[in-house]
């Protein structure tokens, strides 16, 4: 690529995105006293469980391209 940088593929992006929801997700902190705040914590781990099976997606995929590309 003779010194410039690779551009980030959609999946890419994607994957960085997800890892990034869910850190930001595990960093908030319930405030129990709030009102609705069990809806929203349950809605936070539903939210978390679902972009880490995208993840698993995104990352069988890729490694499924990769084989693909190599064993051509």
């Amino acid at each position: 690529m003779s010194g410039q940088a690779r551009r980030e593929t959609t999946r890419e992006r994607t994957l960085r995105e997800l890892h990034q929801l869910i850190a930001a997700l595990d960093r908030r902190v319930p405030r129990i006293e709030r009102a609705g705040e069990l809806a929203i914590a349950k809605a936070s781990a539903e939210l978390r469980a679902a972009a880490l099976q995208r993840i698993e997606e995104l990352e069988r995929e890729a490694a499924a391209d990769a084989n693909s590309t190599t064993s051509t």
